[in-house]
């Protein structure tokens, strides 16, 4: 029989870092349309994604409330909808939970601020309210939510609200990325190179599963041929003429089997982190005539979304310490150096180009600096 008094260490207990299962419950809470309790110096905030607000929850936050609610906007989606470039998230109050107004002012190409109801500029946002957008985001959802001061915190949680501190959403990723760890492994033979092995790991955001496919027998005391690739369903399953994603993906693998091995790293980070249902909503957007980043922005989400501190946990638990980075994403080198992983050289990788995503990889070039060079965009040979 078990008599010892167990240790109670507020850093950690039964459940794990209770700072970290926190936030991996909010992130089911959001993504189930319910409301989270935020807390952050003597502010606590009752917030819930936009896209749940035609719900009943919507309507019995007002009953928590100090005030009336309000809205939160990122910058991206601020700067769309005519409010000054450069300012950062704001906070609109809402006279009251009008979903069709909320539903034009976070996500339509329409919109602008010019509703009575709302101010210029709005209010300036406090940690927790940043830290609903980041939640927001790390659930896959349109980063916009509507807020209440709670005016009794404390009830709120005895009612069955989850309560989560600002500082462990923004602390989240890094946290995740640094605890994941190899679950399984096995040999998988492919098209394009027969000895290939898949290494599944767990951890990082919202604990989805990562892979990296071990590509013949890299030496390790070398750099090792590595790419980061970001998951494209559309793409990399379906051949989607959109994107150039399953090229690379394929020619990626290809080209680490005939130089002897490589590392491919598959990460779930849909849609430049955005998820798949952002990633379609952005697809129906360049529809309509705009770019992928401009659709993005619409949706309030930056530039790109995706975080690679995990890369460089998944390179070193695999034992990798230097690489030649197969990217023309200047960013990827960026991350990985940050991560404590040696770029020693990057290496282009170009896929088909076609009428449908020309536009596409004009625009990685414009707006986020990829290095795609003209031969590549028209099909030319580039030059080594």
């Amino acid at each position: 029989m078990l008599t010892s008094t167990p240790s109670r260490s507020p850093a950690f207990s039964l459940f794990g870092d209770p700072h970290q299962t926190r936030v991996e419950r909010a992130i089911a809470e959001f993504r189930s349309g319910r409301p989270v309790l935020f807390s952050g110096g003597v502010r606590s905030v009752l917030a819930m994604p936009t896209e749940a607000v035609d719900g009943p929850a919507g309507d019995m936050m007002l009953e928590w409330a100090v005030r009336g609610a309000y809205l939160v906007l990122t910058r991206p989606r601020l700067h769309h909808l005519g409010v000054a470039n450069g300012v950062g998230p704001r906070r609109f109050p809402l006279p009251m939970l009008d979903r069709n107004l909320i539903d034009r002012l976070s996500r339509q190409t329409d919109a602008a601020m010019t509703d009575a109801a709302m101010t210029d500029t709005g209010e300036s946002v406090s940690p927790v309210e940043e830290a609903a957008l980041e939640l927001a985001q790390l659930a896959y959802l349109i980063p916009s939510v509507i807020a209440v001061e709670a005016q009794d915190p404390a009830r709120l949680v005895e009612a069955g609200a989850l309560e989560v501190e600002a500082t462990a959403i923004f602390n989240f990723r890094d946290i995740a990325a640094r605890q994941m760890r190899i679950v399984s492994r096995s040999p998988v033979p492919l098209a394009e190179a027969r000895d290939s092995e898949f290494v599944v790991f767990r951890g990082g955001e919202g604990m989805r599963d990562q892979v990296a496919i071990v590509v013949g027998d890299p030496d390790l005391s070398k750099p090792v041929l590595t790419r980061v690739h970001s998951a494209c369903l559309t793409g990399d399953l379906f051949g989607s003429l959109k994107c150039d994603c399953g090229d690379q993906l394929r020619g990626g693998v290809k080209r680490m089997a005939e130089s002897g091995g490589g590392i491919m790293l598959y990460l779930d980070q849909e849609g430049r982190g955005s998820g798949i249902a952002n990633k379609m909503r952005a697809y129906k957007l360049q529809c309509d005539g705009l770019d992928t980043y401009q659709a993005d922005s619409v949706l309030g989400l930056d530039l790109d979304s995706r975080h690679f501190a995990m890369a460089g946990t998944m390179l070193r638990l695999l034992g990798v310490a230097r690489v030649h980075l197969l990217t023309n994403n200047p960013e990827k080198i960026a991350a990985l150096k940050a991560a404590g992983i040696d770029v020693v050289q990057d290496l282009r990788m170009f896929g088909r180009p076609t009428e449908e995503n020309v536009r596409y990889l004009q625009a990685k070039r414009d707006r986020a600096g990829h290095r795609i060079g003209i031969e590549a965009l028209f099909g030319e040979p580039a030059a080594e």
